[in-house]
């Protein structure tokens, strides 16, 4: 029996290979059928890779399509480290590069300067990854539905980009850390105004009420790479920091879980008449325990090695999830809402 589902991929930057493995693992499932995809920096990467590659070659055109984003990624390797630390834990590679002094040095320049100081030499390294995606196929109203986030900086609101408005100047957008890259511009079809976008994350990530509509299945499986929650207290300035990030990228999917949670408390108790609003079934992907013993760091400086690492849990994390909870799809939420916000 086929499953229909929607797909909210989070954003974390080369965390996003995690992702990867869990849509490789979704892939090999000819039981599951993805009807829409939203998708915030590097879930906006995944997704359009994924959609591109879908209708491209069915598939194995996914999975090519996703291998090529990011060979592409891990080839992006700013401090030469990636065969360094083969065989280690990724814990003790995040602390490498974490402390190196390389990466201090870069941390410590990206407060002091602003992306906009290189003036004329200026250049976003994901602009040739992106550039290189079939935008044909992103854009088709075939296949599953595409959302992509973005956060307006003049206004602090989120834009979600739908298949048909989705560039190389929309997932740079979405993807776009405002210590390290200029504002992307994009003019709003909307009021025919140029605005400038940040990082999709801080307003949405990814946004999940794109995926309301009556037509898509009730089915959100969202695949989280920031950790909910760390034990133990942040006492270093580099945990304090790598904290903030978690918890600010965090809080705008926090917040609409908690709407979808009140919605359902009132469809449970009749107070709201059923079929006045859409009854959303949650799920979640996530290796929080793997992503606990990462940071920041290995968020902004691809490693090989890493990535390899963040693919296979990925793709573990998917078969768990299926082997456990297949049947549950299109039936309930695995998500224990009450238990995450009582």
């Amino acid at each position: 029996m086929t499953k229909r589902i929607n797909l909210a991929l989070q954003g974390g930057g080369a965390h996003g290979a995690f992702t990867w493995g869990v849509l490789d693992r979704i892939l090999d499932d000819e039981r599951i059928e993805v009807a829409a995809i939203t998708g915030t920096s590097a879930g906006a990467l995944n997704g359009a890779a994924f959609k591109s590659g879908m209708l491209r070659g069915g598939r194995d055109g996914a999975r090519a399509a996703l291998n090529a984003l990011w060979d592409a990624v891990g080839a992006v390797d700013h401090l030469g480290m990636s065969d360094w630390f083969r065989g280690v834990s990724p814990a003790l590679v995040s602390n490498a590069i974490e402390y190196s002094p390389a990466y201090m040095f870069g941390e410590a320049m990206s407060r002091m300067l602003s992306p906009y100081a290189s003036g004329p030499f200026y250049q976003n390294p994901l602009r040739p990854i992106v550039d290189a995606f079939d935008f044909d196929q992103i854009c088709s109203d075939d296949g599953p539905e595409l959302f992509i986030c973005a956060t307006c900086v003049r206004t602090g609101k989120i834009r979600v980009f739908p298949s048909s408005e989705i560039g190389t100047d929309a997932i740079l957008a979405s993807a776009c850390l405002p210590t390290l890259f200029r504002a992307v511009e994009i003019e709003d079809p909307a009021s025919g105004r140029t605005e400038a976008y940040w990082d999709g994350g801080y307003t949405g990530n990814p946004a999940l009420f794109p995926l309301f509509q009556d037509a898509l299945p009730d089915d959100v499986v969202i695949v989280n790479i920031n950790p909910l929650e760390r034990d133990e207290i942040p006492v270093t300035p580099q945990q304090i920091q790598n904290r903030i990030n978690e918890i600010s990228f965090n809080s705008s999917l926090l917040r609409e879980l908690r709407a979808i949670r009140f919605v359902q408390r009132l469809l449970d108790e009749g107070t709201l008449q059923a079929g006045r609003m859409k009854r959303v079934h949650v799920h979640m992907i996530a290796d929080d325990a793997l992503m606990n013993e990462l940071s920041v760091a290995t968020k902004t400086v691809p490693n090989a090695y890493v990535l390899s690492r963040l693919k296979e849990a990925g793709r573990n994390a998917a078969s768990a999830f299926l082997s456990g909870h297949f049947d549950d799809l299109g039936d309930r939420s695995t998500v224990d809402l009450d238990g995450m916000f009582g």
